[in-house]
Formats: structure tokens, C-alpha cells, sequence
């Protein structure tokens, strides 16, 4: 951290975790500790390698401002990793309201006889952090032990016997419909031989009537048709 006149600005070297083909971000904090407008500008000496947002700007009194510098992926790496970029951030006092529009060139340049605050920011290449290598299975304190290949095959047992439970009653529920279908229609067409019964024997009985009136007793024709009658009657309720 720079402890200057104007504004403390920290860190004070950007450390970029180097990857080739990759932007890499790193952030700056710049602090007011006065009473007064402080107007900042950042420049850099690879202007086209990196991005600052903001590169210019008005830290109010008593609070902080983030910059943001990026850096373009990179198709090579630097020889031993070592960067000879550098950073300016400069810093003036403004008139007490000023904006982001009201900051100019001339307000930091020393040749108009301006109080120019600089502090300047060196570059370095740092190792991408490495990924968590896996814990060991126990090794952590406190941690659940996984499970088994037996219970996982005693798992998977339950399981499949739940689906045979399942599998078994959708089977019989369905074999209960069939039955209970099979024996409504079996009623309905025995209800049905009942009614054809009942309606032969009352017009068997009008048949006997009949013939009793004309001849006086029964004929061998009349006991012909008896016996078919009958016969035809047993078989329906055989049926």
C-alpha cells in the first residue's frame, strides 16, 4: 500500500495468474483519507495489452474507488515470466463537486504548474492456482464414510424387489378386473337365457290352452312340440 499525499493505493504490484489464450482481471484500490475532490488517472505502458475501467475518475472525500485492470489473452509467454509493464496512477485536487466529465489532460500535467500526485505500479506474472487435489477416502475428519459395494448391492436388491411387489399387484389388480368383467357378462347372458326362458313356458302354456280348446286333449303333434320345447330349454340353461 502507497501511502501518498493525495490517495493510498493498493496493491502496489498487479499480479496476474498467467494463462496463455485467457484474459486475466486483478483489481486496485484507490482511497480518499482527506477532505477534498480527488481526481485520479491510470496509464500504462502496454496501452493495447490492457483494459482499465475506470482509467480515469473523482474519489469523493472519505471513501474508495475499484479499478478494474484487464489483461488480453496472451499467445505467448514472456521469457521467465517476467513482465516489464508498469502503471501510472496519477492524482490531483479538483473544486468540491466535480464529476468524471469535468477531469482534462492539462489537470495532470506538471508544466501548467498543477500539484501532480504519482504513484507508479509495477507487473508480475504469477502461477495459476491450482486445483484441490481430492482427499483421500477417511482422511478428513469427521466426514461420513461412503458406501459399500455390499450396501449398494443390498440397495439395489430392495429396490428391485419393491418393483416385483409393484409389478406383482398391477398384475393381479389387472387379473381382478378381467374376472370381475367376465363375471358380468356372464350373469347378464344368464339373465338374458332366464327372460327367453321364462317367455317360452308362457307361450308354451298359451300353445296347450289353445290346443286343449280345439281338439279336447292333447294331440301326438302337441307332444311332439312339448318335447322339442323342452329339449331347447336345456340347452339354454346348460349354456
Amino acid at each position: 500500500m502507497s501511502s501518498g499525499e493525495l490517495l493510498e493505493i493498493d496493491p502496489l504490484e498487479l499480479q496476474f495468474p498467467f494463462e496463455l489464450k485467457k484474459q486475466i482481471s486483478c483489481s486496485l484500490q484507490l482511497a480518499n483519507k482527506s477532505d477534498d475532490y480527488v481526481a485520479f488517472k491510470v496509464k500504462t505502458t502496454s496501452p493495447k495489452k490492457y483494459c482499465v475501467r475506470p482509467n480515469a475518475g473523482v474519489v469523493l472525500p472519505r471513501s474508495t474507488c475499484v479499478v478494474i485492470v484487464t489483461m488480453q489473452a496472451q499467445r505467448e509467454a514472456p521469457p521467465d515470466m517476467q513482465c516489464k509493464d508498469k502503471f501510472l496512477v496519477q492524482s490531483v485536487i479538483v473544486d468540491q463537486g466535480a464529476t468524471t466529465k469535468d477531469i482534462t489532460t492539462e489537470m495532470f500535467s506538471k508544466e501548467s504548474g498543477n500539484v501532480v500526485d504519482e504513484v507508479k505500479l509495477r507487473v508480475a506474472y504469477v502461477s495459476p492456482p491450482q486445483p484441490p487435489s481430492p482427499v483421500p477416502e477417511g482422511s478428513e475428519e469427521g466426514s461420513s464414510p461412503r458406501p459399500s459395494v455390499s450396501d449398494n448391492g443390498n440397495a439395489n436388491a430392495s429396490e428391485l424387489l419393491a418393483a416385483t411387489r409393484a409389478y406383482a399387484e398391477d398384475i393381479q389388480q389387472e387379473k381382478t378386473s378381467e374376472n370381475l368383467a367376465l363375471i358380468s357378462r356372464l350373469t347378464e347372458e344368464k339373465n338374458v337365457a332366464l327372460q327367453q326362458n321364462s317367455k317360452l313356458r308362457q307361450e308354451l302354456e298359451l300353445v296347450r290352452r289353445e290346443v286343449s280348446k280345439q281338439q279336447g286333449g292333447f294331440s301326438f303333434m302337441f307332444v311332439v312340440i312339448i318335447a322339442l320345447l323342452g329339449i331347447f330349454l336345456g340347452y339354454l340353461l346348460k349354456k
